[in-house]
């Protein structure tokens, strides 16, 4: 790409350019002054290209932080003025440089970048490996071990392992390790690193634009494909069809194909029994929960990453250290969450929290782990209530007996999980989401007017919630 093309391209993308000093004033009124003062006035406007816009933030840290936390909310705010703006960036401002210099240095690195296209829907704009993701700050443990050491292998002997399938829960470490072998590959390979989520995109948008050529040609003359969270291709019947033909085209050449996904192979819903044993043909590795070695390991290294960013470092006792890495089990990105809350309380009222402030500060991150219910264990637990075998409850029978045990469970998989209407029918038994809203409602009702009915609602979901928290430790 010339450069007459990039600064015609930048010159079209500038017009009806934001007024961000709107834009913080928004910010200030919508997330509270407090807020906005402690991180979102840092903030600094750097340039707007065609669907996203670029800003500066002074450390890791903040940036950090507001990804975390406030990104969609002020995404949301955007778009309010500029429905265009589909995604926001964040870059790490140079301390030597003032405002005005920092800007023109962070737009002239965009532009001199290989591979990044400012043309509008590319499929290079998604292909972002993050620098930061690497080996060498990949933390390890028996929880993880193998995982790592496979992924170092793929990157000494491309396809030795093909495909290799990392799966495991969500802040595990997945995406992690995706993009360190695609850092390493990328040296000597060319590397396409997309989302599942993307590259349904992307086909659509091809099919929509007669396109078909170009996307076959993107996908296929890749030499090591990265495909991330592979689970949320479900249903997606033609466009899987086309992900088949792709998979096998790299395979044939002998390119590398690492997956990722939040489950195994056999245990995806709605993907083709074909690609599931393709997965299954190739090296499957899962990640587990973090164990306490590498609990404790992770809150020691980031304590001391963060204290690196300031001169004034924070001294996070032992005691509160210990404590993050007992009672914070859920995953890694709970951890470094629970590090930066400790870190922010830290800087803004100007003390290290106690023992019974750190209880305070993290009581959301440290009930996570009674949100972690699953279908099949309140299945289990409800049916050991109401002394039916699951099998009955699954059954199609409406026996009295069974029918009400069945609504209870359903109201309770609709209240303590995140599920959606249909998944919850699919794991009873492929039931209409109707049948699902029916029996929602008919908890409800009976409730309102009777009070076993509460308590034993009460019972149900503490032992489900207490149960689940016993099988975290």
């Amino acid at each position: 790409m010339n450069n007459t093309f990039i600064n015609k391209t930048l010159e079209n993308t500038k017009i009806e350019s934001l007024n961000w000093v709107l834009i913080q004033t928004q910010m200030k009124n919508k997330l509270g002054v407090e807020i906005y003062e402690s991180w979102l006035k840092k903030i600094n406007f750097v340039e707007e290209f065609n669907n996203y816009i670029l800003l500066t933030v002074p450390t890791r840290f903040i940036r950090d932080w507001i990804t975390s936390r406030y990104l969609d909310q002020i995404l949301q705010i955007v778009r309010n003025y500029k429905k265009e703006i589909i995604r926001i960036e964040f870059k790490i401002a140079d301390k030597n440089l003032n405002i005005e210099d920092n800007k023109k240095e962070v737009v002239q690195d965009i532009k001199s970048r290989e591979n990044i296209s400012f043309i509008k829907d590319s499929y290079l704009q998604y292909n972002r490996i993050d620098p930061n993701k690497r080996f060498d700050n990949f933390f390890t443990s028996s929880c993880n071990k193998l995982a790592y050491e496979a992924s170092i292998k793929v990157t000494e002997n491309v396809s030795h392992y093909n495909p290799l399938y990392i799966y495991g829960g969500v802040g595990m470490g997945k995406t992690h390790l995706l993009n360190a072998i695609g850092i390493e590959l990328k040296k000597n390979n060319k590397v396409m690193f997309i989302s599942a989520e993307r590259f349904m995109y992307q086909f659509v948008k091809s099919i929509k634009s007669n396109d078909m050529v170009n996307f076959k040609d993107y996908f296929r003359n890749t030499d090591v494909l990265l495909i991330d969270d592979i689970q949320f291709m479900n249903g997606k019947e033609v466009m899987q069809e086309e992900f088949f033909h792709t998979f096998n085209a790299l395979l044939d050449k002998g390119s590398q194909i690492i997956v990722s996904a939040d489950r195994a192979p056999n245990k995806l819903l709605r993907i083709q029994e074909r690609i599931k044993s393709r997965f299954s043909g190739g090296l499957v590795i899962d990640i587990q929960k973090p164990d306490y070695d590498l609990r404790k390991k992770i809150v020691h290294q980031k304590t001391e990453e963060l204290n690196k960013l300031y001169s004034d470092p924070i001294n996070i006792s032992k005691e509160i250290q210990d404590y993050i890495s007992t009672e914070i089990t859920v995953s890694v990105r709970e951890i470094v969450g629970a590090i930066n809350r400790i870190v922010s309380f830290s800087r803004i009222y100007n003390k290290t929290p106690n023992l019974a402030e750190t209880k305070v500060v993290l009581k959301d991150l440290l009930n996570l782990s009674e949100n972690k219910v699953t279908i099949d264990s309140i299945q289990t637990i409800v049916c050991k209530f109401f002394k039916i075998s699951k099998n009955e409850m699954l059954s199609s029978r409406r026996s009295r007996y069974l029918v009400r045990p069945r609504q209870t469970a359903i109201y309770l998989t609709k209240i303590l999980t995140s599920k959606s209407l249909p998944e919850i029918g699919r794991e009873f038994s492929n039931r209409d989401h109707t049948t699902i809203i029916h029996s929602v409602k008919t908890i409800e009702k009976l409730k309102e007017n009777n009070p076993e009915m509460v308590v034993n609602i009460n019972k149900l979901k503490n032992q489900i919630l207490y149960n689940n928290k016993e099988n975290e430790n």
